[in-house]
């Protein structure tokens, strides 16, 4: 064991698990590489960006302290780091590669891991919280906060330990003939485990919301008509998404674990799949909340400021000066008792 973790400074390991995985190690920067790279990073700064501005609105309004608007800050928080992680694996991806340690590259690989797999269990506990809520036609209130918190908790924990698994031990330093070619230094069943855990949740939440589906239309006419139709809707948005971002990375990795080492190809190119499924970090404040307007208001907000400063400075030269217009309240999750069967379903058009 002590011979395992000394191996984890060592600045030739990466290289030869590089060298025994890959048929050649193209990671010169070359210009495509580097265009492939800034649009990545400029992805990324867009995740980070969004899902800022959704926690800067989600915190400064006291009317969005709700469970269900928590949940949707775990979720930005989650998807925001996922931008943040990923842009540090782009840096340290390419000609950098080979200069790391094995710490380092547990680190570089692990941090990103840890991020996507939180927005994944955000998605997950928001399922949950919904079936339940819906399935005992109840709406969020004080006395949820402690199966929140522990939602949150638990898929914050479950992350960090799923990803930090081989940065503990479970990795295939000195034993070449079990890496994994997508990631070198991960053992093949560490890539099938990870793989067997996310199919599970996939599964899951599309259970949880064929059940909604189920719950909802059997119910009585309050929670029927048009409210059904926007509920139907948000799912399949949900689960249309998550699936063709995540399933092509998922495939990758399960044929990673099925082939033998360099007789895959496309095994070369799962960066472009890790890259599509990051999508999934900037599409999920578009689902999740930008369908709420009273959300999209207080998101906009900062963006209206700027233009209430230029139209100072425009009135010094004539321009007409536009006022903020002041935030109202029209989301049914407020104002819960005029909706008292679904927290998800928002006034009109808006839907959580």
């Amino acid at each position: 064991m002590g011979s395992l973790y000394s191996e984890y400074l060592s600045p030739t390991k990466v290289q030869e698990h590089y060298n025994y995985t890959k048929e050649t190690l193209d990671i010169q920067d070359t210009l495509s590489r580097q265009v492939a790279s800034a649009l990545i990073i400029i992805l990324c700064c867009a995740i980070v960006v969004e899902n800022l501005l959704v926690l800067v609105a989600v915190a400064r309004n006291s009317k969005f302290h709700s469970a269900m608007y928590l949940f949707l800050g775990n979720l930005a928080a989650s998807d925001l780091l996922a931008g943040v992680a990923f842009i540090a694996n782009t840096l340290l991806s390419g000609s950098v590669t080979l200069q790391l340690t094995p710490v380092q590259w547990f680190a570089r690989e692990g941090s990103a891991f840890i991020t996507l797999s939180a927005s994944v269990f955000s998605l997950l506990a928001i399922a949950i919280e919904r079936h339940v809520a819906i399935a005992k036609v109840k709406l969020y209130g004080s006395d949820k906060s402690c199966r929140m918190l522990l939602l949150i908790g638990a898929s914050w924990l479950i992350s960090l330990a799923l990803g930090g698994l081989p940065i503990l031990g479970w990795n295939c330093l000195g034993h070449l003939e079990t890496c994994s070619t997508v990631l070198p230094l991960y053992t093949k069943h560490y890539v099938l485990c990870v793989v067997t855990i996310f199919s599970v949740i996939l599964l899951a939440i599309v259970a949880l919301y064929v059940r909604i589906y189920c719950v909802v239309r059997s119910s009585h006419a309050d929670v029927a008509g048009p409210q059904t139709l926007a509920l139907l809707k948000t799912v399949t948005i949900v689960l249309g998404v998550f699936i063709v971002c995540w399933l092509p990375a998922f495939s990758i990795l399960l044929l990673d674990y099925a082939c033998p080492v360099r007789s895959c190809p496309i095994l070369y190119k799962a960066h472009y799949f890790f890259a599509f499924a990051t999508l999934n970090s900037l599409l999920n404040p578009v689902i999740y909340t930008w369908r709420s307007r009273d959300l999209r208001r207080e998101v906009l907000r900062p963006l209206q400021c700027c233009r209430e400063v230029a139209g100072v400075q425009g009135r010094r030269v004539g321009t007409p000066h536009h006022r903020l217009l002041p935030l109202r309240s029209s989301s049914s999750l407020e104002r819960g008792t005029h909706m008292p069967t679904s927290p998800t379903i928002l006034e009109g058009n808006t839907v959580v």
